[in-house]
């Protein structure tokens, strides 16, 4: 049995305990119909719960259990329990009004992370923000939200953050090329305040931060932006985030994630050095 660490948030206990479903299932060699048939759903719901998908019956998960014939009660007990810690609500199902459902998948996911690792090129990373260049950008983005909309998105990326001030926390390395940098948004006094936050997160124990320079010219990540979750439960693999416009993908396939992690590990060698980052930023603020 995997432990999950305290502070996994559900969404990753979604994902483990449907993994062990499967596992379970596949080593009976039972079919997901079948499995399906005993809890009075459908070869698609199996498929759902196995992937994380979809919340959990204590009810359906020992009727399966019975069925793939595990009787040890620890074992029992202990997926029981994982199906109740999974179907707890995290901080921003409370906030559901302020984020489209693709986006809680991410912030779950971000919140039992133990590493992120991060290419922005457009903006400075969600995480990085100061609360006046997120109203900045909100603002420009979406100019016919009203204040209250503008306050409660504000008061998402905020809770976010506090995920890079605990110490408890994951670790946060950012790429942030240096177009997102010299991209004025808010005006002079909003990117000086950042810049500075920035100086000030770089020096911050869990956070890496290095800037991908415009004189370097081409450079890996061609594809745009992206994000690389890590989690503490090794049984779960890494999940790349892409965002678009109205949705987003997540990608956990060896060989997709593979080429992701390749193209940051190209990143991190070919950007400025954490030192040589906060040199540069520091020249920024000098010109500004």
């Amino acid at each position: 049995m995997t432990t999950v660490q305290p502070g996994s948030g559900s969404m990753v206990r979604r994902i483990l305990l449907g993994s062990q479903l499967r596992r379970l299932r596949e080593a009976k060699g039972i079919s997901r119909e079948d499995a399906g048939y005993t809890i009075r759903a459908s070869e698609s719901k199996i498929s759902r719960m196995e992937l994380g998908r979809v919340s959990f019956k204590e009810r359906d998960v020992t009727d399966l259990l019975s069925l793939y014939g595990v009787e040890d009660a620890a074992e029992r007990d202990a997926l029981v329990t994982l199906v109740r810690e999974a179907n707890q609500s995290g901080w921003w199902h409370s906030f559901s009004d302020a984020m489209p459902n693709w986006f809680q998948t991410y912030v779950g996911l971000e919140e039992a992370s133990a590493l992120i690792r991060l290419y922005e090129v457009q903006f400075v990373p969600g995480l990085l923000q100061t609360e006046g260049y997120m109203r900045a950008l909100m603002t420009l983005n979406r100019p016919s939200l009203d204040r209250s909309e503008v306050d409660r998105r504000i008061s998402v990326r905020m809770n976010r953050q506090k995920l890079v001030a605990d110490k408890e926390g994951p670790r946060l390395w950012a790429i942030v090329d240096e177009a997102a940098l010299r991209r004025p948004v808010g005006g002079p006094a909003v990117m000086r305040a950042q810049i500075q936050h920035l100086i000030e997160a770089a020096d911050m124990p869990n956070v890496i931060l290095q800037v991908m320079p415009f004189r370097f010219g081409g450079h890996a990540a061609e594809s745009g932006a992206f994000t690389i979750l890590r989690f503490p439960e090794q049984d779960l693999p890494d999940v790349v985030y892409l965002e678009q416009l109205t949705s987003a993908l997540y990608l956990d396939k060896r060989d997709d994630v593979d080429q992701y992690l390749q193209v940051m590990e190209r990143l991190s060698v070919d950007s400025q050095t954490p030192a040589s980052s906060v040199e540069l930023l520091t020249e920024m603020l000098k010109e500004s």
